[in-house]
C-alpha cells in the first residue's frame, strides 16, 4: 500500500493507519532527513527480525539503529553520558546517528552488541509515527544503489520494489541519496565512524 503523507502538515488519518499497521507487527518504508527507511515497532522482536532478514542483517554482528521522538526519552533505550547528551542536543533533531551503549529496556535481539544507533530526524513524519506509536521505530535505510538511485529516492519506485515485502509504503516526496553521519559515543573519545550529511566537528 502506498500512502502519501505530506512533509509539511502530516494527515493526522493517515499517521493513525500508520500507526495501527506498526502495532500489529507491520513493516513499513518512511521518509527520513537522510535516505529513506523501512521500519517497525523497535519492542516488536518478531517485527524487527524479519526487517534483518530482509535487509540480510545479522544483529549479532551489526548494530541496530533506532528512531526517537526527542532527548526527553533516549536514556530509556540508550545509556548517555553528559558529553554525549550535550553533543545530541547540539544537532538533533539532524541527519546524524549516534551509537550508544544499550539500556536494559530494549530487547534480548539488541544485546549482543551491546551498543545501539540512535536517530532522531529532522522530518516531521518520521517524528510523527514515533510520537504517535508512543516508543521508538527500528530503522535501516532502503538498499541504495549508483546505477539506480532513484529505487532508493523516488517513492513510487520503491514501493514498485518492496510492495511484496512491506505492508506499507509512505510517500514523502523525493528522499536523499546520503546517509547520516555516524558517530560513536561508546567510549570517552568520540569518533566520527561514517561521514554523511550531517556536518559535526567533535569536542
Amino acid at each position: 500500500m502506498l500512502i502519501k503523507i505530506y512533509r509539511e502538515h502530516p494527515n493526522p488519518k493517515e499517521i493513525t493507519k500508520v500507526v495501527r499497521t506498526l502495532q500489529e507487527g507491520g513493516l513499513v518504508i518512511y521518509p527520513t532527513d537522510t535516505l529513506y527507511a523501512i521500519g517497525c515497532d523497535a519492542l516488536n522482536v518478531r517485527a524487527v527480525e524479519e526487517i534483518c532478514r530482509i535487509k540480510g542483517v545479522d544483529p549479532r554482528k551489526s548494530n541496530l539503529s533506532i528512531i526517537c521522538y526527542d532527548l526527553s526519552n533516549i536514556s530509556e533505550y540508550a545509556k548517555v553520558s553528559n558529553a554525549a547528551f550535550k553533543l545530541m542536543k547540539q544537532h538533533l533533531p539532524g541527519a546524524f546517528t549516534f551509537i550508544l551503549p544499550t539500556s536494559s529496556e530494549l530487547p534480548k535481539i539488541y544485546k549482543s552488541r551491546r551498543e545501539i544507533g540512535v536517530r532522531i530526524p529532522a522530518h516531521p513524519v518520521a517524528r510523527e509515527l514515533v510520537r504517535s506509536l508512543g516508543h521508538p521505530l527500528l530503522t535501516m535505510s532502503v538498499h541504495y544503489s549508483d546505477e539506480e538511485p532513484e529505487y532508493a529516492t523516488d517513492p513510487e519506485l520503491i514501493h514498485e520494489k518492496y510492495e511484496h515485502l512491506v505492508d506499507i509504503v509512505i510517500d514523502g516526496g523525493h528522499g536523499d541519496t546520503e546517509g547520516s553521519t555516524v558517530i560513536n559515543c561508546t567510549s570517552g573519545e568520540f569518533e566520527i565512524t561514517r561521514q554523511g550529511k550531517g556536518i559535526c566537528r567533535l569536542p
